[in-house]
């Protein structure tokens, strides 16, 4: 089983940088390759998953290392303490920073319930219809950060489920972008124990970064951008 990035570990929580195609944990497909096993036997122990990435999507990711942290940081989450930033790869040009403010099913199977996320677009692509673009979600909901996209007619290159299949096709044959273009770039919280503030900053892979170089978009952006 091939090793997983960590970007943060100490005695108590572990970031680690999820590549695209990996589970957090065993789901429906009850895959023996997930990044829960990774992190588990990087550090040698049992690890808490705090989040869920979706499989396509890479970044920044939390684990605990004990039950104690685990539930502190879990109700963290709970409250909306915990800051994410995705830096997403949309068609079109939106606007140039704005709030959707959209309910959408909470989980699998469930009812619409609220759901909040911020965004800014960072660049628009020189040579093809799309733009970088730094999406804040304020509230945790099953694809929200896809679906409030979507919503406002700017879906992510390479979803299968809520863009474009011919999109999709275009960006793999003329850029080589085979995977979901979303990327957990960013991940700041309180630390369970020492009360500090923690941020962590997950690297762009290359199976997205490459893609963005040849439309002539950054792989990165500067240090503490927000979305106002």
């Amino acid at each position: 089983m091939p090793a997983i990035e960590l970007l943060f570990v100490d005695a108590h929580v572990v970031v680690a940088n999820k590549p695209s195609g990996l589970l957090v944990h065993r789901g429906w497909d009850n895959d023996n390759d997930v990044a829960l096993f990774r992190v588990r036997d990087a550090v040698g122990q049992q690890v808490h998953p705090l989040h869920r990435l979706d499989r396509g999507t890479s970044g920044a990711l939390l684990f605990a290392r004990t039950r104690e942290a685990a539930a502190r940081l879990s109700k963290a989450f709970e409250e909306g303490r915990v800051e994410k930033n995705y830096l997403a790869l949309v068609r079109g040009t939106p606007p140039d920073a704005g709030v959707i403010d959209h309910a959408i099913a909470g989980k699998e199977g469930g009812g619409r319930v609220p759901a909040l996320t911020r965004f800014r677009r960072i660049a628009r692509s020189p040579v093809d219809r799309c733009s970088l673009v730094l999406a804040v979600p304020e509230t945790g909901r099953l694809h929200q950060v896809r679906r409030h996209l979507r919503h406002i007619d700017h879906p992510l290159v390479g979803d299968v489920t809520h863009g474009s299949g011919k999109i999709n096709r275009h960006y793999r044959a003329e850029y080589g972008l085979c995977r979901l273009a979303l990327h957990a770039h960013f991940l700041a919280f309180e630390h369970p124990v020492t009360m500090a503030r923690i941020e962590v900053t997950a690297p762009m892979p290359d199976d997205f970064g490459a893609a963005l170089t040849r439309l002539g978009l950054p792989r990165c952006i500067e240090p503490g951008m927000r979305t106002s």
